[in-house]
């Protein structure tokens, strides 16, 4: 496939994809298509199920129920994409995609507003652990519903300040050629590496704006894990375990999310081989895993989706 180039100035941009080995295509396609509508069933399901119950009232859950639209959304910014491009390698020779220079700003910014507003939630969310578990005695009054509205509307203006900020770093870069991304998709690295101009100062903001603050909020988050078994000491065997088995379902999520980002980038403006491999982890496995996580090892949540299913069974037979 050829993509057009005028006047040294480059109009669309070659995606390689994760791989060209045209015998993996069709196991690509497959996986990318079942993690998709994991995803987007399982956080779909969940947003049902939590705004039809009761279980809204709660923080927690009032958290969950925007931590599943932005999963919703943020699998929806790169991964159709993916599998209609692996379905047209199967049938056709190329086994490269063109995508427009402003459909390459879009994925860019996608990515990082709703990214950026993940991670924030998932902090504020330890925090709403953290009170639950530590000072359970106040906890209606600290994560009071004004609060909780707050927090909510600052994760989603950081998510829009943190997209925004990248694009204005990057939106205006030479890029007089080559226009090939060994890439799965749109990302900042990638990106510097075909500017025409020095990317290292650009570089050092994108460090920063991204990996920085995910190691930061990472630290912050693996702390309050320190914590929080430090204060369960005086606490039952029973409530100790119920404590930390929901603690180990939210590191499960962060380690997933947190780690792949600051790999990538934590670092100054490379692309290494291995980047296509950990971004499938925090671009479409850490939205599948969110449900399940938070769904399958939930008694709450499985009640309530049992009662969300049974009530429609009654509609139905009346």
């Amino acid at each position: 496939m050829r993509c057009v180039q005028k006047r040294n100035n480059v109009t669309e941009f070659i995606l390689l994809g994760l791989t060209q080995n045209p015998k993996m295509q069709k196991v690509i396609f497959t996986v990318f298509l079942v993690v998709y509508i994991v995803s987007v069933v399982g956080n779909v399901l969940t947003l049902v199920t939590v705004t039809t119950s009761p279980l809204l009232g709660s923080p927690m859950y009032f958290f969950l129920t925007h931590l599943s639209f932005i999963d919703i959304c943020y699998s929806c910014v790169n991964t159709p994409k993916l599998i209609v491009v692996s379905l047209h390698k199967k049938k056709t020779s190329s086994f490269t995609e063109c995508i427009p220079f402003n459909g390459c700003m879009t994925q860019i910014f996608g990515e990082h507003f709703f990214g950026g507003t993940d991670v924030i939630l998932l902090t504020v969310m330890a925090y709403e652990g953290y009170v639950a578990i530590c000072k359970p005695l106040h906890y209606t009054t600290i994560m009071n519903r004004r609060l909780c509205g707050l927090i909510v509307g600052v994760a989603w203006a950081g998510g829009f300040l943190h997209g925004t900020i990248q694009i204005l770093l990057i939106f205006r870069l030479p890029f007089c050629g080559p226009n090939v991304i060994d890439h799965l998709m749109c990302d900042l690295n990638p990106f510097l590496d075909l500017a025409c101009t020095g990317t290292h100062t650009l570089g050092l903001f994108v460090a920063a704006n991204s990996g920085f603050i995910c190691l930061l909020n990472f630290l912050h988050l693996m702390g309050s894990y320190v914590v929080i078994p430090h204060s369960l000491r005086t606490y039952s065997l029973e409530a100790r375990q119920k404590a930390l088995s929901t603690c180990m379902s939210h590191i499960t999520v962060v380690i997933f999310f947190f780690v792949p980002c600051i790999f990538v980038y934590m670092r100054p403006a490379a692309t290494l081989p291995i980047d296509k491999a950990v971004a499938v982890f925090y671009t479409m496995i850490t939205p599948m895993l969110n449900p399940l996580i938070y769904t399958l090892r939930n008694d709450q949540m499985k009640n309530a989706i049992w009662k969300l299913f049974s009530r429609k069974t009654i509609l139905d037979v009346i």
